[in-house]
């Protein structure tokens, strides 16, 4: 069903040689035109101007890579399915305005003609010439319009069912683009984290081999030991001050009180 939408849309641009060349144009990989200049027995000159037709639109997209040996370059083709998907729906939906316009004209309006030159006109034109055929002299008769507006909408209704289609397509295009995206920012995500790691590691290897070259330069150079840091816990410093006071009040009663000692009072000497 995609291959047939495509198909439509390139044949719409350039004409039967489209057919042949969706066929070759992949939606994925690029296509060397050279070999699709082969495939479609064209000169590479017409194959070019086929492929710069459609790249007007934008439906498809091309690389070009330099022949080392010869010099020149040769261009790799591809096709936008998601762009020409789109297109299609543009001209489908134009078609189908197109088509309402017409049903909307048959039902309000009345058309004359002429059997004979098989002339169809206008009410307006009809009777600017006295509904007298200008070709043949014949008098115009009335058209039946119903024949006219079920084939319209006929082919409306083909149109709206090829609509529904090409948005189930368009759909899945998108989904497959959002996927692809999704890929990309996730492996450019895995990227940038690896570049950090390496970088971290060639840091710290860096500040090694500083340390070493400068425990080298000075033997004497002795390393400093690390530096502990105390937790302090909210809420328990000051019970631990009240251990520590009532520890030290309590060593206090346990130590004996020295009594003081009596003063011994001197006798009097006798006098001789």
């Amino acid at each position: 069903m995609l291959k047939k939408f495509l198909t439509e849309v390139i044949v719409e641009i350039v004409g039967k040689p489209g057919e042949e060349l969706v066929g070759l144009l992949d939606g994925k990989k690029y296509t060397n035109e050279f070999l699709i200049a082969k495939k479609l027995d064209l000169t590479i000159n017409q194959t070019r101007n086929l492929l710069y037709k459609i790249s007007d639109y934008g439906l498809v997209s091309s690389i070009r890579k330099k022949d080392k040996k010869k010099g020149w370059y040769t261009y790799f083709w591809k096709i936008e399915i998601f762009k020409s998907l789109s297109f299609l729906e543009k001209l489908l939906l134009k078609r189908v305005n197109e088509i309402n316009h017409q049903i909307k004209s048959r039902k309000e309006k009345q058309f004359y003609s002429c059997e004979k030159c098989s002339i169809e006109v206008t009410e307006e034109k009809a009777l600017i010439h006295n509904f007298i055929c200008n070709e043949c002299g014949e008098v115009y008769g009335l058209k039946d319009n119903s024949s006219i507006i079920r084939a319209l909408e006929k082919e409306k209704n083909r149109f709206d069912k090829e609509l529904e289609l090409v948005g189930e397509e368009i759909r899945k295009e998108e989904e497959k683009i959002e996927k692809a995206k999704n890929r990309k920012l996730k492996k450019e995500e895995k990227e940038k984290i690896e570049k950090r790691r390496i970088k971290r590691e060639l840091t710290k290897k860096a500040k090694e081999k500083e340390k070493k070259d400068a425990e080298k330069k000075n033997p004497t150079l002795k390393k400093k030991a690390p530096v502990k840091k105390i937790k302090v816990v909210k809420g328990k410093s000051k019970s631990k001050s009240k251990v520590v006071k009532k520890k030290s009040v309590a060593k206090a009663k346990k130590k004996p009180i020295s009594k003081p000692k009596k003063k011994v009072a001197s006798k009097p000497k006798k006098k001789k």
